[in-house]
């Protein structure tokens, strides 16, 4: 009876790392989501709620990390259980860092509110939205243990990053048909850039339920084709006007 009791007590410890983690991704998708609302809405009272929120994440993250050592320290778990438990410690990180890039983008949206709206706002809930589904159809991956499912986020990385290139270009543009748009279209680039990383984040937990369920590491390169850092925005030629 001892020795059923370890088990189940040992199973009880990590079904209950795995609740934690989801509820901390319940919790980044939610800031996402209501960061982008409150950008999209002007609405700072909202996006005040996203970044007071991102403590509940982090606090979450302590009881994972004192779980996961507690586990470790008393289980020591060995082959595919000791694989969940380093799992669910480094996707706690991941989503840790989604949350604070959530929280990032409120604190911009707070900052825009107080300049005039900029046309190129519309672009980023559309970025957003497929930033979202990553976040969700890859919790439920770790939920189900489905790698498959988890490889299809994996997958839609190289999407994320062409829209962003997609508003970088955008913005750059209308900031040079229009210099008094400078300061709310800096904002925006950056907050195309924080959802872009929760992408990158999703992509993570992606490859981390892929190790935890075949025992190894994906080979492939990660569909990447974020080219920001080489993109060139020529201003328009014509005017021709004197020095």
């Amino acid at each position: 009876m001892t020795g059923e009791h370890i088990v189940k007590s040992y199973d009880t410890e990590l079904g209950r790392l795995a609740t934690i983690i989801s509820q901390m991704g319940g919790l980044a998708e939610a800031q996402l989501a209501n960061a982008i609302q409150a950008l999209v809405r002007r609405d700072s009272d909202l996006a005040g709620q996203v970044i007071r929120s991102d403590a509940q994440v982090d606090a979450l993250e302590v009881q994972v990390d004192q779980l996961a050592i507690k586990v470790l320290a008393l289980r020591q778990p060995v082959a595919s259980d000791l694989r969940d438990v380093v799992v669910a410690l480094r996707i706690s990180a991941d989503i840790e860092r989604m949350a604070d890039y959530a929280a990032n983008v409120a604190k911009r949206a707070i900052a825009m509110n107080a300049a005039p709206a900029v046309r190129p706002v519309n672009s980023v809930p559309r970025m957003g939205a497929l930033v979202l589904a990553m976040i969700k159809d890859v919790l439920d991956a770790y939920a189900a243990r489905d790698a498959d499912k988890a490889m299809q986020v994996w997958q839609r990385d190289g999407e994320v990053d062409e829209m962003y290139n997609s508003i970088f270009r955008e913005l750059l543009t209308y900031m040079m048909e229009d210099p008094r748009a400078i300061s709310s279209c800096t904002h925006l680039l950056f907050i195309a850039k924080n959802i872009e990383r929760i992408g990158d984040h999703a992509t993570n937990v992606a490859e981390l339920i892929h190790y935890a369920v075949h025992g190894q590491t994906l080979k492939e390169a990660r569909p990447k084709s974020d080219t920001t850092p080489f993109a060139v925005v020529a201003p328009e030629s014509g005017g021709g006007g004197s020095r």
